[in-house]
């Protein structure tokens, strides 16, 4: 499918590159032993190291490398067994050093891929560069003081991973489909939880346009856009103000930029560096990172099974169609409730009833899986009543909102207010008669070739027995008298 937008002089095509900073999961720092973990009071998680004193020293925490690797491995990239940290220099009041200690020419992570799907099924295969390890700056709070400005260093110095992209997206949605496919990796590997108002995943876009055919044009970068949604519509608003400079016969130049989404626009904030402007030279206080490859294979053996792999196997094992293994792999704890469902079950029905009726309760009532008031054992123990009949589909669904309510088994709502499914052919046949003798006008217009009326027969039947007869025997019934 090809995106593309109309300007006074015809079609232009977006060209875009991600950058993604995904904050490691670990419990210190990448060079200190302070605490990795999010929020406390103001400047309470931070060492001698992440406050810039005099002769402190970096120590490289093993964790984080180990996770560095498990992300490379689960992009299906090259792990550098040897790379090497730089000084990456520049002036900021959140950045004690005056540096911030980054990888530049030889990362920890080469060349790899994502795959991503789109709404009309079309699958493409983004690129990656590269991921390199960096220590986060600290945050500065302008709007604690009319006059001046407050640092709180809790997350200096933690642990990021710079997950850099080739410009192969496209499309605003592309770059949606990129970034929930790359959370969602993160997120089954255990190496970042991807949450984005925390600001644990955020992105710099960088965006261009170009006519058909032609070679890239100057990109401009936006930087730390903290959602999904955001950075879609970042991409169509400034490839909208770039196709109006270029048609206006003027140049676009090469800047950092901000979104405003209050306003729908981007604005200036400085002419954009080249890596020669940061002064880059390798840190003088740490080694090159020399890993072996034995450990990388062992990281490797000990990775969960990933999104890609868990869709194609729930196809292949349980025979549910793609777009169902697709939704039910979108988060691991979805995955792992299916599997218990669906474990010697029907399973395409135990994908019916997660995918539409659990998932629509977890939406009416602000819950997640995790704290679903249904557990998918006691879902499995309902489609169980199903499978030897002791209910049918529509006694189901008032079996499932009573569980919603009450947090009881089936078993014990079917038992108390006396739901069981009626499949004895006496009782069954003797309200068919019923029905029959009471409609003899109908049966005669059925006979006469009004074969639609049989539903109207069904129904009546199903209200005579108060919706417990068991529906394939009450069809039977119909159809022999009939």
């Amino acid at each position: 499918m090809s995106y593309t937008l109309e300007g006074k002089t015809g079609t232009w095509e977006i060209v875009v590159g991600l950058e993604v900073h995904a904050q490691v999961i670990s419990h210190s720092k990448l060079f200190s032993g302070a605490s990795a973990s999010y929020g406390g009071e103001p400047n309470t998680h931070v060492s001698l190291v992440d406050a810039g004193f005099p002769g402190m020293l970096p120590v490289l925490n093993h964790e984080c490398v180990a996770q560095a690797i498990r992300t490379g491995l689960g992009l299906r990239a090259r792990i550098n067994l040897e790379s090497r940290f730089d000084r990456k220099n520049y002036f900021y009041a959140d950045l004690p050093t005056g540096y911030q200690i980054s990888q530049f020419t030889h990362p920890i992570v080469g060349e790899g891929t994502v795959e991503i799907e789109l709404g009309d099924g079309t699958v493409r295969h983004i690129g990656i560069t590269r991921l390199h390890m960096e220590q986060d700056a600290g945050k500065s709070m302008h709007d604690q003081d009319p006059t001046r400005s407050f640092i709180d260093l809790n997350r200096a110095g933690v642990a990021l991973m710079e997950i850099v992209s080739e410009p192969d997206i496209r499309s605003p949605e592309e770059a949606g489909a990129y970034l929930r496919k790359l959370r969602q990796i993160l997120r089954y590997l255990g190496t970042c939880d991807g949450n984005m108002e925390e600001g644990s995943m955020r992105a710099d876009v960088n965006v261009s346009v170009r006519k058909a055919g032609e070679p890239f044009r100057t990109r401009c970068e936006i930087k730390n856009v903290n959602s999904i949604r955001y950075v879609m519509h970042a991409i169509e608003v400034e490839a909208t103000r770039q196709i109006e400079v270029w048609e206006d016969g003027g140049e676009v130049d090469q800047e950092t930029r901000l979104f405003d989404p209050s306003r729908n626009e981007t604005r200036s904030l400085r002419s954009k560096e080249d890596a020669h402007d940061y002064r880059y030279f390798s840190d003088p206080d740490l080694l090159p990172l020399v890993v072996e490859q034995a450990w990388v294979d062992e990281l490797e053996r000990g990775l969960p099974e990933l999104p890609d792999d868990k869709r194609d196997r729930f196809i292949k094992q349980y025979g549910i169609p793609r777009y169902d293994a697709s939704v039910l792999v979108a988060e691991q704890a979805i995955a792992d409730y299916y599997e218990e469902v669906a474990k010697g079950r029907d399973a395409r029905l135990a994908a019916n009833w997660v995918t539409g009726d659990l998932f629509g309760a977890l939406n009416r009532t602000g819950r997640s899986i995790q704290d679903s008031p249904i557990s998918a054992q006691a879902l499995g123990g309902m489609l169980d009543l199903m499978a030897d009949k002791t209910i049918n589909g529509k006694i189901a669904k008032e079996v499932f909102e009573d569980m919603l309510e009450t947090g009881d088994s089936a078993a014990d709502i079917v038992e108390r207010k006396g739901l069981k499914q009626v499949t004895d052919t006496g009782a069954i046949d003797a309200a068919v008669a019923d029905v029959l003798a009471r409609n003899a006008d109908k049966v005669e217009e059925y006979r006469g070739g009004k074969d639609r009326l049989f539903g109207f027969f069904v129904g009546q039947v199903m209200k005579a027995m108060a919706g417990k007869a068991n529906p394939a025997i009450v069809n039977e019934a119909l159809k022999k008298v009939l």
